[in-house]
């Protein structure tokens, strides 16, 4: 039977892939000869984990908080999401100008990375994923600003939170976690002032926000499950009559075969190689948004790298981009709201283009409605999306080859919304870029993979007079990775991995009497090496190490930080947040990412 880098490792690890694992399958079993003790030392702290992010810039004012849930998850596998009944505390009596989320967990021993969700009234808030624990203890915590779902809060719902976790005489981790909500209220608040123009706001928290996803009660995440390109998933929802402004937030993860889709080779080269148990399909993937069947959007998702991904020891204490928050992604449907507007309920669905299982992906639908008028109504006047265009270049012999992988989209769509506001056309476009570069070399036991996503989007508005509203995204994904397996003696060899992955994202707003122009640059590039001793199915030896240099200007303030770990030790740590003294720490991320094909 042939092999390959990733096949050895399933074989490797087989005997860790559980059933009710909704992480990735190759999973590491460390023995006591390993980095970590075998037993606890309570006269160590605990680890700190962290994912490099920008502080949340907050009101200089004392925040009221609310305690959402506090839950041990252990044995939690395939059962219903932990739930609690929120009320709104009596503090909402105005209206906050932001909202803050806050996951803190602890845990001990030895356990998987587990993805985890957070919903309030169906909503998602939160999709992340677990830190791998340590026999000493590891703590973590995660503050995301969830301003943008201020209706939520104002009404009586059920918050919900699934982490699928197992606790057996091997995995003995049990996540010990505190949800809470903090509010800031500021009187120089902004998000509602466009409600005093006769111009309709639109950088505004939605007036109402609907969710796009699965119902309780159930055994799992209220998420959709994709398992394969034919799944199209999809949740009926009537919009109210007097909708203006309609956006679907999507969220995204990926699993179990396809947790490393981008590193699968082409179905040809699997079955001309007779190899078994390596995910193929290639490797490129397309989140569709539909909209009664038609597609409305795309998503091409950044590759998030869980905590135990590639090489667990990378990720301690500093865990991959987005694996603590995982990015969502906007698609405007404001256009369509001539099709929405009629009174009945619209089928709201999603698919993965050559899925394997398994794919979570729900949404939630943000909605601005028109408080001076009990209907609006719309007219759909331009639609485009003609199918993603691929391209496959395949050249191979045996194990070692070549594959390119290139594929280009543009949806765009443009549509007229008459309410109180007088009657304004809306227009988004979208253009997206991928390509993947696929090697393998030694006869299967060496891969490279070189990718780039590029998209762009654009969404503008305006009246019969002027433009009232204009917002630019272009996101930048770069991917290298090299993973390869040497000094093999029967049972034993060293893997060992090199990665380089990075999350560039711009951002241009501009609009008519409400918060004005605005601008933010972000610049978030990691490298990591790692090597593993592996004998049997144990890894008895290894080192990780990992750098990350994290840079945003705007015209919200500038954020810089610099740092390196190796093996649970920080080497460095600079952060600066003074836009004066960003200039002399110039990143340009595309150059680290030039390796060749």
């Amino acid at each position: 039977m042939a092999s390959s880098p990733l096949y050895l490792l399933f074989l490797l690890l087989l005997y860790s892939l559980l059933p009710f694992s909704n992480s990735h399958p190759h999973r590491f079993k460390f023995t006591t000869s390993d980095l970590l003790a075998s037993k606890p030392n309570n006269s160590f702290s605990p680890t700190t984990f962290f994912e490099v992010t920008r502080p949340i810039s907050l009101p200089k004012t004392q925040s009221c908080s609310q305690l959402l849930l506090q839950h041990d998850f252990g044995l939690t596998y395939q059962k219903p999401p932990v739930t609690t009944y929120y009320t709104p505390p009596s503090c909402l009596t105005q209206t906050p100008s932001r909202i803050v989320l806050e996951w803190h967990a602890t845990c001990q021993g030895r356990q998987f990375d587990r993805i985890f969700g957070v919903w309030l009234g169906g909503v998602e808030l939160l999709r992340s994923c677990t830190a791998e624990p340590r026999p000493n203890g590891i703590v973590w915590t995660v503050r995301k600003d969830v301003t943008k779902y201020t209706s939520l809060f104002y009404e009586d719902s059920t918050f919900a939170v699934y982490l699928g976790n197992l606790v057996d005489s091997t995995y003995t981790g049990v996540y010990h976690v505190n949800v809470s909500v903090h509010f800031y209220f500021d009187q120089r608040n902004q998000y509602r002032k466009n409600r005093q123009h006769q111009i309709p706001a639109f950088s505004s928290p939605a007036d109402l926000v609907l969710p796009i996803s699965r119902s309780l009660p159930l055994n799992d995440g209220l998420w959709f499950l994709i398992k394969s390109s034919t799944d199209v998933l999809s949740k009926e929802i009537s919009i109210p009559p007097n909708t203006y402004r309609a956006v679907v937030e999507v969220y995204v993860s990926f699993h179990s075969n396809d947790e490393f889709w981008y590193t699968n080779p082409p179905n040809d080269y699997i079955s001309k190689n007779n190899i078994t148990g390596l995910p193929g399909n290639g490797a490129f993937r397309e989140v569709t948004v539909r909209l009664d069947g038609h597609v409305v959007g795309a998503v091409w998702p950044f590759t998030v790298i869980y905590t135990g991904g590639v090489n667990p020891l990378l990720w301690r204490p500093i865990t991959g981009i987005g694996s603590f928050n995982l990015p969502t992604y906007d698609i405007e449907i404001t256009p369509f709201l001539g099709m929405l507007l009629d009174g009945k309920s619209h089928k709201f669905g999603f698919g993965v283009t050559d899925a394997l299982d398994v794919w979570y992906v729900d949404a939630n639908l943000h909605l601005w409605l028109d408080q001076k008028s009990s209907m609006t109504k719309g007219t759909l006047i331009k639609y485009e999306a003609p199918e993603y265009a691929p391209s496959l270049v395949s050249k191979f012999r045996g194990l070692d080859g070549k594959f390119k992988i290139e594929a280009d989209r543009i949806i765009s769509s443009a549509g007229w919304v008459e309410s109180s506001y007088g009657k304004i056309t809306s227009y988004f476009s979208q253009e997206l870029q991928f390509k993947n570069l696929m090697r393998f070399r030694d006869n299967g036991n060496a891969q490279w993979v070189n990718q780039t996503i590029q998209s762009t989007s654009n969404t503008y508005a305006k009246d019969s007079y002027t433009v009232i509203y204009t917002e630019e995204l272009q996101q930048y994904f770069p991917l290298y990775l090299y993973t390869g397996t040497t000094d093999k003696i029967g049972d034993t060899y060293s893997l060992v991995s090199e990665l380089s992955l990075g999350f560039d994202r711009k951002q241009v707003i501009g609009e008519k009497g409400g918060l004005g122009f605005r601008f933010g640059s972000l610049t978030n590039l990691q490298t990591a090496q790692g090597n593993m001793k592996v004998k049997g199915n144990l890894v008895t030896s290894g080192v990780g190490s990992t750098q990350q240099v994290y840079k945003y200007e705007g015209t919200d303030g500038c954020y810089f930080r610099n740092v390196s770990s190796r093996n649970y030790t920080i080497l460095y740590d600079k952060s600066e947040d003074s836009c004066t003294k960003m200039g002399r720490w110039g990143v340009d991320s595309r150059s680290s990412y030039d390796k060749g094909d």
